[in-house]
């Protein structure tokens, strides 16, 4: 199943097509709200919801028929525990998060990061975060074929921590079991042919298929 997640970034830096998708979405938060708005009623919507009044509260209790209310002090992200129960509730073979760039820059961060946490390595090549100019990929170890995509001009690589033997043969700028015991950025490669090739012998990487932005 996929299953889409919506978070309560800001809107401009949405996809254009966001919301032709209509099934299997989880809100986030203010992302409830922005899913009702555009007359799409979420599977589940999970937060602490302190970040809208009490009418809009009201508005996602009326509409809503699983909703997740947690307290504001917690260990967990609202982000991480929609992710959570995507996996654990739905089943999810594909996750793709909207909502969690743009805006607060800790916000952002907090969402990159989660993939490393211990209950999500195991998933993070089953999970995409995705706005209008970015879609950000993750893998552990091993080979990968990552195939172009329209659209988009360039592809980074991110070592996230210790990552060691990052080769990428067949991108323009190669590299050959390159090791980094901190995190480094590897931007602005791109793609020769239809597809290109990532390895790595551990460690997590992610990949970030991006544009420019064109107003």
């Amino acid at each position: 199943m996929q299953v889409n997640i919506l978070a309560g970034g800001p809107q401009q830096v949405y996809p254009e097509d966001i919301f032709k998708q209509t099934k299997n979405w989880i809100g986030v938060d203010r992302g409830s709200l922005f899913l009702l708005h555009h007359h799409i009623i979420p599977c589940m919507a999970i937060g602490d919801f302190d970040s809208m009044s009490q009418s809009e509260l009201v508005e996602i209790k009326g509409k809503v028929s699983q909703i997740i209310q947690v307290n504001p002090i917690k260990d967990d992200t609202d982000t991480e525990l929609a992710l959570s129960k995507a996996f654990t509730r739905f089943d999810a073979d594909e996750v793709t998060i909207y909502g969690a760039t743009g805006g607060r820059l800790d916000h952002f961060l907090s969402n990159f990061l989660m993939l490393l946490k211990p209950q999500f390595k195991q998933y993070a090549q089953q999970i995409r975060i995705v706005d209008r100019q970015n879609s950000l990929l993750f893998f552990n170890p091993g080979k990968h074929i990552l195939r172009r995509q329209p659209n988009y001009k360039y592809l980074s690589f991110i070592a996230l921590g210790n990552v060691e033997d990052l080769t990428l043969p067949d991108e323009k700028y190669k590299l050959n079991e390159q090791s980094d015991i901190y995190p480094v950025a590897y931007i602005s490669n791109e793609f020769i042919n239809e597809q290109a090739t990532l390895s790595f012998s551990t460690g997590m990487v992610a990949a970030i298929y991006s544009r420019d932005y064109v107003k």
